[in-house]
């Protein structure tokens, strides 16, 4: 009965793309911890090593909040909170436990993963605000303007929500570590760098939103008959 159930919902892989976009939120997270200048010609970039993963679930957010609705993104949304949560508190449980015999890293374990809970509770901070935007003002701009300019609302969702994610988490998660200048640099070029990313992979989102489309849309249909 729940299996016909779901089936008749079309969401055939709705879990799938949950998994994932909570999956890379996770490692993201991680990732994060790691302050990485990048030296190109005379100018220093600097960014997180959570921006390498981190634009992919907006990607998978916007793919969300178009194939299924505003209702079932911010399902997908408040799963990566709980689980980005719980990762945090394991690994906050974990390095306050004593280390075993033979066991050498319990400085680096703590001087990496001790950083997590700081950065979780930015990403969760940015992550709550940018990926509920993101997902509203998609809808809303499709709920105004129709189906037609989907390279519209994955833009303009995408500026509103890393604008809002990027300024909470890089404000949260280092203001005090790096400053002034240097602060600045992280914030521009993070925001920058994820728009960016997202603009390029445009027709990849393109092609994943009309392939689940069309998977959703012959479930619904085999559903019925």
């Amino acid at each position: 009965m729940i299996e016909d159930s779901f089936r008749a919902s079309g969401a055939r892989v709705y879990d799938l793309v949950t998994v994932s976009f909570v999956a890379l939120l996770i490692l993201s997270n991680i990732a994060a911890t790691k302050l990485i200048g990048l030296h190109i010609g005379p100018a220093l970039l600097v960014f997180d090593g959570g921006a390498i993963l981190f634009p992919l679930t907006y990607v998978l957010g916007d793919v969300l909040a178009e194939v299924y609705g505003f209702a079932k993104a911010k399902r997908a949304i408040l799963a990566g909170f709980v689980f980005s949560v719980l990762a945090a508190l394991t690994f906050l449980a974990v390095g306050a436990l004593p280390p075993g015999p033979g066991y050498e890293n319990q400085e680096a374990f703590s001087a990496v993963l001790g950083f997590v809970p700081r950065i979780v509770t930015a990403s969760v901070l940015g992550y709550l605000a940018g990926q509920l935007l993101n997902s509203w003002v998609l809808v809303r701009i499709k709920e105004r303007w129709g189906e037609e300019h989907l390279w519209a609302r994955l833009i303009g969702s995408t500026l509103v929500g890393e604008f809002a994610d990027t300024l909470i988490f890089c404000t949260v998660a280092f203001y005090g570590v790096i400053t002034g200048a240097e602060f600045l640099n992280y914030l521009f070029v993070g925001y920058a760098y994820k728009v960016g990313v997202e603009v390029v992979l445009l027709p990849v989102t393109y092609r994943a939103i009309r392939w689940i489309n069309k998977i959703e849309s012959k479930e619904a249909t085999d559903a019925k008959d």
